[in-house]
């Protein structure tokens, strides 16, 4: 049988309650159509998926189309496990194109991104094994190489929140490619062809050596986003509009990123989020869940300072600066005069702070309008209440 041509929005609309009405029948959380590259030694390894449309929570009509499509094209879809991934071929696609029919008469800019897919992909010759699709329906750990790259997109699109997916054991299904501009060669291959290919000029010129590749390999930023070097922003980063990553020491890792605009001239390391208005400057490091937090994931404030070459490993405020080069820490002792103390209590009444001179770090993570400084006599590490906001110089975003 086949999805004979539906030939209104109506008609459309009956089949999809249709299938959703199909015993066994589970709707994903998220879906989406990839090219993928393969092993050029072996053809059955994916080691990248290129999603051109990502759907998370969201057009679930869409996903019914495409599990029929395949379950006509003779492909059982399998609901019992947390994600499902089939290779499509043609007659997947003429069956959704039959379905999606009262649409393909729309133009380009009007149709739907899903009926865009489906009808490129009507328009290439021989799809063979090159396209995949994948179904998510629980956000379990990733057991795929198309399920981590479509979680990893549903972050930088921002369409799920940072630390807002699973990712456990991505590093493991992720394979270790050389990234040549977007494509990804096996080491192995490489290994083998080197003396023939070096001897013939066409060793390829690499580009890094990694499991994930760059997040402009990907993602389109919003006009307003700058980055300068390609390398300092992994795939999976999440950079919101504005924001601007210099050259130099500055990184972004995957699950990790930006909530406005933010000046990146350091390092935002995995699971850390810096809040709108904030500045990394050069040099600085904002440490992960697995560099030195105890596990304890970071977020900095709005409109806060961290000055170049300091370290920060506690979650900050609104308003707050860490001076250059200081390091502040759970365990770092920090000492705050009375008259100080009373202010910062001003600027975050719910805190409940006590009576003292000397804190931990961890005692006044969170805390607004602190400025973290070094005495230069003493080395003491003290606490002040923020005198400034920090803000951008928007003429530079």
């Amino acid at each position: 049988m086949a999805i004979e041509t539906i030939t209104s929005v109506e008609k459309f609309k009956e089949l999809i309650e249709e299938i959703k009405g199909t015993e066994g029948y589970r709707e994903p959380i998220a879906f989406g159509i990839a090219r993928v590259d393969r092993g050029q030694k072996n053809a059955e390894k994916v080691l990248q998926a290129n999603y051109a449309v990502v759907n998370w929570e969201e057009n679930y009509g869409s996903a019914a189309i495409f599990i029929k499509a395949l379950q006509e094209a003779k492909c059982q879809v399998d609901f019992s496990g947390s994600e499902f991934v089939a290779t499509i071929n043609d007659n997947f696609v003429q069956n959704a194109m039959a379905a999606f029919a009262p649409y393909l008469t729309e133009a380009t800019g009007d149709m739907h991104r899903n009926v865009q897919v489906i009808k490129i992909l009507s328009n290439m010759e021989d799809i063979g094994k090159d396209f995949r699709i994948t179904f998510l329906f629980e956000d379990s750990n990733p057991e795929s190489v198309e399920a981590v790259y479509l979680k990893l997109y549903a972050l930088s699109l921002s369409k799920a929140p940072l630390r807002g997916v699973n990712l456990n054991g991505a590093f493991g299904i992720l394979s270790n490619v050389a990234w040549v501009r977007n494509t990804p060669f096996e080491l192995e291959y490489l290994r083998e062809n080197e003396i023939e290919m070096k001897l013939t000029g066409t060793f390829p010129t690499i580009d890094s050596v990694d499991k994930f590749p760059r997040y402009l390999q990907h993602i389109i930023p919003a006009d307003n986003t700058r980055i300068l070097e390609a390398s300092r922003v992994r795939m999976g980063a999440q950079l919101a509009a504005g924001t601007t990553v210099m050259p130099g020491a500055s990184y972004i890792n995957f699950n990790a990123g930006t909530l406005g605009p933010v000046m990146v001239e350091g390092r935002i390391s995995s699971s850390a989020i810096v809040g709108s208005g904030s500045d990394v400057g050069g040099g600085a490091s904002i440490l992960g869940v697995l560099s030195g937090t105890d596990g304890n994931p970071i977020s900095i404030g709005e409109n806060t300072l961290l000055g170049a070459n300091s370290v920060t490993g506690l979650p900050l405020g609104d308003g707050c600066i860490v001076d250059a080069g200081v390091t502040i820490l759970a365990g770092t002792k920090v000492g705050i005069a009375p008259e100080e103390l009373e202010k910062i209590k001003a600027a975050n009444p719910d805190a409940d702070l006590e009576n003292k001179l000397v804190f931990k770090g961890s005692e006044l993570q969170g805390l607004d309008g602190i400025h973290y400084r070094q005495d230069s006599i003493t080395g003491e590490i003290i606490a002040l209440r923020s005198t400034r906001e920090v803000k951008l110089n928007e003429d530079l975003h």
